[in-house]
């Protein structure tokens, strides 16, 4: 569960801000490259945090280099 007042993140945002698409961060998931997501509980969305951007940020780099 995550706290209150912790920022919270749609996948959108997230490929947003990686500058890669939406897709990507999906099939990452599917593939097992990076672990499913909470869901919101009311909604069904995908919620990322900060932490969950860092690690998902490493491993692209990961695969770049």
């Amino acid at each position: 569960m995550i706290a209150k007042g912790i920022k919270k993140y749609t996948v959108q945002q997230v490929a947003n801000m990686l500058d890669i698409y939406r897709g990507t961060v999906i099939n990452y998931e599917k593939r097992g490259i990076f672990p499913l997501p909470r869901r919101n509980p009311i909604n069904g969305y995908r919620e990322y945090t900060e932490e969950d951007i860092e690690n998902l940020r490493r491993i692209l780099e990961g695969k770049v280099t």
